[in-house]
């Protein structure tokens, strides 16, 4: 699943709301960088926090 995922769904639920306003342009860039953004932190702060696995030995 993308991490953008949620943000889309919350969008077409927002549409289907009777008197619902459209999102301005220039609001959702900031927060759809901000939302990826700390998207990215999660993962690096997962890779950081998993132990490394050992590599596989190559042997002839």
């Amino acid at each position: 699943m993308t991490p953008e995922a949620h943000l889309y769904l919350h969008r077409q639920r927002t549409t289907e709301l009777p008197g619902a306003e459209p999102e301005s342009g220039t609001a959702g860039t900031a927060t759809g960088l901000r939302a990826r953004l700390g998207w990215t932190l999660v993962h690096v702060g997962l890779r950081l926090a998993v132990p490394a696995r050992p590599a596989a030995a190559l042997s002839s």
